[in-house]
């Protein structure tokens, strides 16, 4: 369960911020301060492991003095900084907070904050924590990640093969990796399992998507782009990718014995 901090120089609002996250079940606790300088001594602090004991951080982007933008900036220099979500009476604000340099944000909430919408913004937040506290596979472990890869859900932590993969997407320093049935997200880069899976059958088709060439059951050319279909998904294949990919699935139909199928 997580565990956040709200900030919010308007007392009203960061009573209503606080009053909809402690409803949620994902929420462990939820504290709240009224400025940047309270919220970075409260940040300061460390559990009983000496690990950092915020999960996610709240943040009003306009505040007096030291604005939520400022602070974000900070926490993202930290060795092990919390999930930040901006929250903002101001929808133009959503643009620059979102893309600021310096500035890596999970979600956005515009005042005044929806139950619905503050439950979304949780979730995300839950996915990508989870994913921080899972087994690093390029740290330790029995089983190296050619072969698979450890993926918790709702507390459990099992090891998802390979061959079960159809595709990962990156998102950030995280990947979502998808099979028939479900997904989950892992913090691995993409790159990292390019590099891993290229010999499995794996490749990359743009900046996004790394897909299994076994996995792909069509293959289109629609107003000179060109996309691949795995399951109900169609994705885009990058101009830069397309000729690799094209030479791989010559390859593959030229090798694979009449009548193999998936």
């Amino acid at each position: 369960m997580l565990r956040v901090l709200a900030v919010d120089d308007e007392e009203p609002a960061l009573a209503e911020l606080l009053f909809l996250l402690r409803a949620d079940p994902r929420v462990r606790s939820a504290e709240g301060v009224l400025e940047a300088a309270e919220a970075l001594r409260r940040l300061g602090r460390r559990g009983a492991d000496g690990a950092a004991d915020i999960d996610a951080v709240f943040l009003d982007v306009r505040m007096a003095g030291f604005s939520g933008l400022d602070l974000a900036r900070l926490l993202a220099g930290r060795a092990e900084p919390p999930r930040v979500v901006f929250v903002s009476a101001h929808a133009e604000h959503e643009e620059y907070a979102l893309r600021a340099p310096g500035v890596r944000a999970v979600d956005w909430l515009l005042k005044p904050v929806r139950r619905e919408r503050l439950a979304e913004a949780v979730r995300r937040v839950a996915e990508l924590v989870a994913a921080d506290r899972a087994p690093h596979p390029g740290r330790s472990g029995p089983r190296p990640l050619a072969d698979g890869v450890p993926v918790e859900r709702e507390g459990v932590t099992r090891f998802l093969p390979v061959a079960d993969i159809t595709r990962a997407e990156a998102h950030g320093d995280h990947a979502r990796l998808h099979t028939r049935e479900d997904s989950h997200l892992v913090r691995i880069p993409l790159s990292t399992l390019e590099e891993c899976w290229r010999a499995k059958g794996f490749v990359r088709i743009h900046r996004r998507h790394l897909v299994s060439l076994a996995r792909i059951d069509a293959l289109r050319v629609d107003g000179g782009r060109l996309t691949v279909r795995i399951g109900a998904s169609v994705l885009l294949v990058s101009r830069r990718c397309a000729r690799e990919l094209r030479d791989l699935l010559v390859e593959k139909a030229t090798t694979d014995p009449p009548g193999n199928g998936r």
